[in-house]
């Protein structure tokens, strides 16, 4: 299968390198390599045009096509017209050797995907556990395996609403468990949402589908609108054997203002693109955990180090919040 990897960067060429350096040595390489570059100097370029990989094309987006879902949707018009399954991957991440050959195998064992994520492994601590555990209050458990919860999990369930569908999948009210709560089983599960970072789709899709450049700038949750859609024409995979780092680069993050404001109004459009016309209940389960995510934040201006970025990550999505009453995104 020829497959493409379009790789979007902003501002980060030390992470990109070390990135490209980890698909040299795949040992199933990409038939096309397109680096899609939105930063405002050079230093990308620079380190590009210093390093010789096999099948790179580099492409420096104008302003009007900067920003995550802009990038994207350059980079599929860019795709050669040969090419079957399009890879993106994020430009702070680091391949295990075989992540392309397991990636591209699932479509192989599934001919029915239209999309195939890969698996985070340095995130999250996992442990095995005997069939029938039974977890503590504080753990998650999925398919014999166990990871210490999140406190906004841990308070979710004492007070009925956690998610009542397994990770990968977003319920009626939304604020599901996302695919860092699957396991190291090295299993392949059905999700109907991927990471937009650690991704694959079949190219005819992008015949129908793009990216909505509602989500500008950095394109919080873009990855799960665009899966949402996808997934309710045919069926999204996870292969938990397809391995790979994620790292976290600062560079070219937005501020916690801002990153607040848009965990609860993106958080809302995806929402409405999962579910257009929520019952009551599912309503107001939604405003219930978004309001409890924020009483969260605010108690880590308490608890934390850096009390200022959870101040203003809290103001901003006090702010978001409330915005939805006068400007909904649409």
């Amino acid at each position: 299968m020829k497959f493409s990897l379009i790789i979007c960067t902003y501002m980060r060429p030390e992470p990109l390198l070390k990135l490209l350096q980890s698909v040299h040595k795949q040992s199933l390489y990409p038939d096309e390599i397109l680096i899609i570059d939105g930063s405002i100097n050079d230093e990308t370029k620079e380190v590009i045009a210093q390093n010789n990989f096999e099948n790179l094309h580099y492409f420096l987006v104008a302003k009007e096509n900067r920003g995550l879902t802009k990038q994207r949707n350059f980079g599929i018009s860019k795709v050669n017209s040969v090419i079957e399954i399009v890879c993106f991957l994020d430009d702070d991440t680091v391949l295990e050797t075989d992540y392309f050959e397991i990636l591209l195998g699932t479509y192989k064992k599934n001919p029915e995907a239209l999309g195939v994520g890969g698996y985070i492994t340095n995130e999250v601590k996992w442990d095995k556990v005997v069939r029938n555990y039974i977890s503590k209050s504080n753990e998650f458990c999925f398919d014999e395996w166990k990871r210490k919860d999140g406190s906004r999990f841990v308070l979710r369930k004492k007070i009925g609403l956690d998610t009542d569908c397994p990770p990968g999948f977003s319920p009626n009210f939304s604020h599901g468990r996302s695919i860092g709560f699957l396991p190291p089983s090295n299993k392949i599960y059905e999700v109907e949402q991927l990471m937009g970072g650690v991704s694959s789709f079949r190219k005819v899709i992008f015949e129908t589908f793009s990216f909505s450049t509602y989500f500008e700038g950095y394109g919080l949750y873009e990855d799960a609108d665009f899966s949402l859609r996808v997934s309710k024409t045919g069926k999204l995979y996870v292969n938990t054997d397809a391995k790979l780092s994620h790292f976290h680069a600062e560079s070219g993050r937005p501020n916690q203002y801002k990153y607040g404001k848009m965990v609860v109004r993106n958080g809302w459009y995806v929402w409405r693109v999962k579910n257009p016309r929520p019952i009551l209940k599912d309503r107001l389960k939604w405003n219930a955990i978004t309001i409890l995510l924020i009483i969260i934040r605010l108690t880590n201006v308490i608890t934390d180090k850096n009390k200022k970025a959870a101040f203003t990550e809290s103001l901003g999505r006090i702010i978001g919040w409330w915005s939805l009453i006068f400007n909904k995104p649409i």
